[in-house]
Order: structure tokens, then sequence, then C-alpha cells
């Protein structure tokens, strides 16, 4: 059974002095279950939708004239399922999921790493396996955070034992996939009071947790050790963290700057 969540994502940049122009690429729009969903830029601006590589939701947009600020508000309603039960189906990866098997900047791993994840996987189901490795990752690195940037690497996280979500999924991909199981990184939302009251907003949080390939996609998320069910929101997938950031621009202006976030979640039902 599942839920029934609003989702409210606002991202506010403020430059030190005027931006001439900014070009925008805004991926919060959920991936499935959406009831309903808008963006609201300021300053006003025009907004493009598309699909990605990936089939992310894009809104892209350019503001062309001078603003000190610039803000980028996502509310959603969507409908979530509950915790999937895995099944085998056997068979080898398909050549198109290639991308989803090499490494990446972030989630490369050392040859110790990669034997240690073969090692977690071998003798066990895919499965048994992935959860194997996710089992590896929580008992190494600590939740921390501030504890590491958005260019830390999954193996970074690894040696100094401590890093975000984003981190830990960028490690748990890597060792999947050296492992020899497809994975890709997964960011949305996460609901992080089980027992809040329906109608009560509670500060949500950015999350990311990895999806591994037996026979379907089936999602684990090492940073809680948990299910993925019924309190995620599924935005965008990709190989890793780069392809699939909430907010990525470029602009004319100043080169201090400031930005705030904030997402906010509430239950509607369920």
């Amino acid at each position: 059974m599942g839920w029934r969540l609003m989702v409210r994502h606002l991202t506010l940049m403020e430059y030190a002095d005027e931006a001439r122009s900014s070009f925008n690429e805004v991926r919060m729009t959920p991936a499935t279950g959406v009831l309903s969903s808008r963006i609201v830029v300021q300053p006003a601006a025009h907004i493009y939708t598309y699909q990605d590589y990936w089939g992310t939701t894009v809104s892209a947009f350019d503001v062309s004239h001078p603003h000190r600020s610039l803000s980028v508000e996502a509310v959603s309603r969507v409908e979530t399922n509950g915790p999937r039960r895995p099944r085998f189906v056997a068979g080898t990866p398909d050549p198109s999921m290639s991308e989803l098997l090499g490494c990446t900047p972030a989630t490369s791993v050392s040859d110790e790493l990669a034997e240690l994840a073969t090692v977690q996987a071998s003798g066990r189901d895919p499965h048994e396996g992935a959860e194997a490795i996710c089992a590896v990752v929580a008992a190494r690195v600590a939740y921390m955070p501030g504890s590491t940037g958005v260019r830390t690497s999954g193996q970074e996280a690894w040696d100094q034992g401590k890093g975000v979500c984003q981190d830990m999924a960028h490690l748990t991909v890597g060792m999947l996939r050296a492992a020899g199981l497809p994975a890709r990184y997964v960011s949305g939302y996460l609901h992080p009071k089980p027992d809040a009251e329906i109608g009560e907003p509670v500060e949500g949080q950015s999350h990311a947790w990895v999806e591994y390939w037996a026979g379907e996609w089936l999602p684990l998320d090492p940073t809680n050790g948990s299910p993925v069910g019924e309190a995620h929101v599924v935005v965008a997938r990709g190989r890793d963290y780069s392809d699939v950031p909430p907010l990525k621009g470029v602009y004319q202006g100043p080169r201090e700057s400031r930005q705030e976030i904030t997402v906010t979640v509430t239950r509607l039902r369920g």
C-alpha cells in the first residue's frame, strides 16, 4: 500500500551583484505516480520541457535580462508504492546496459574494493549479492552531513569512512558494477518521518539511492539500510550524480553567489 505525498522543492540563488543572464536545467519532476506537477521560476521565464537520454523530465529555461536573484519552485503531488518483493529472472544483461556496468570518476573503485565486491556476490543470487554489498557500504561509511562535497567520489567516502547519501550511492553503484551487476544512481526525495500526521508538512530531504538489474530494476537504499518504498519519490536516474542534478546552469555575472534549498514533504493520504 502506498502513500500520497506533496513535495515542495524551493531553490533560491542570490548574486553579489546583477547577473546579466542565466541558462538553467531543472530535474525536479517526479518520474512515476505523478498526479500533478508544476515549476515556477522567478524572474518569470518560458520553460521548455523534454526527456533526457536517461528518461528524466528536464525543464529548461533562460533569463536573458539582468537579475539579482533566481528562484525555482517545484511542487508535485505523487502516489508512491510500498516495497517491492524481488523475483529472480535468469539471463545476462542486455548489451545496451554497458553504460551501467562501466566506471565513472564518481563510481570508480580500487582493485581491492572491486575484489571485495566480487567476494560478497560470489555464490549468491543477484539479490543476496546486492544486499551484501549494500550492507558492507552501510557498515563502513558513517552518514555525516557536511563531511564531503559534490565532487567526492565513492572511493574517497570509503577511504575516510564517512559521507552522505550521494557518496553511499556512488560507492554502492561502483561495487555492484564491479561484481558484474548493472547499476544506476537514483535521485529523488525522502519523507523522513513515518509517524507524521496526515497533512503535516515536514522538512524533507533530497535523497539518493541505487537500483540494480536482476531481470528487472530493483532498488536499495544504502544510507538508511531500509527497503525503498512509500517514503521514497523517484525523480531521476543515471550513471551517477552528474546525470541527475536538481538544478544545473551557468550565468554571466559576479563570481560570488549564495544558494538556499528547502524541501518540504507532506503526507496527504495513506
